[in-house]
């Protein structure tokens, strides 16, 4: 069983920062990408940023200049460092990851999602 924790959001003002942070935690032999999407009220989910083990880094346009995605692999952590925030920053942010999982004769691959975190910029 794999378990990913979120953590980091909160109620921040426009032009501020905030630093995400999901561990990643059981059977895990080996992760492939993490990363981390939104979705405002109303709103459809977008890909916010991900990130390989090799470190390959992806960043949606909305993103770029604002956003920087980390990988710690010893501690199994993504992170996601947001400056200069919007408000139409606020969104819940969910973590996902993929990859492999250990005690099995035959790779066997899982993909799974955070419950989120909330993070509020206000005008």
């Amino acid at each position: 069983q794999v378990q990913l924790v979120e953590s980091g959001g909160g109620l921040v003002q426009a032009g501020g920062s905030l630093r995400l942070s999901c561990a990643a935690s059981g059977s895990i032999s080996r992760i492939h990408d993490m990363g981390w999407d939104r979705q405002g009220q109303g709103k459809e989910r977008d890909v916010v940023a991900t990130i390989s083990n090799s470190g390959t880094t992806k960043y949606a346009d909305s993103g770029k200049g604002r956003v920087t995605i980390s990988l710690d692999n010893a501690k199994r952590t993504v992170y996601l460092q947001m400056n200069s925030l919007k408000p139409e920053d606020t969104a819940n942010y969910v973590c996902n990851a993929n990859g492999l999982l250990v005690g099995t004769v035959q790779p066997r691959h899982f993909d799974i999602w955070g419950q989120g975190t909330l993070v509020t910029v206000s005008s």
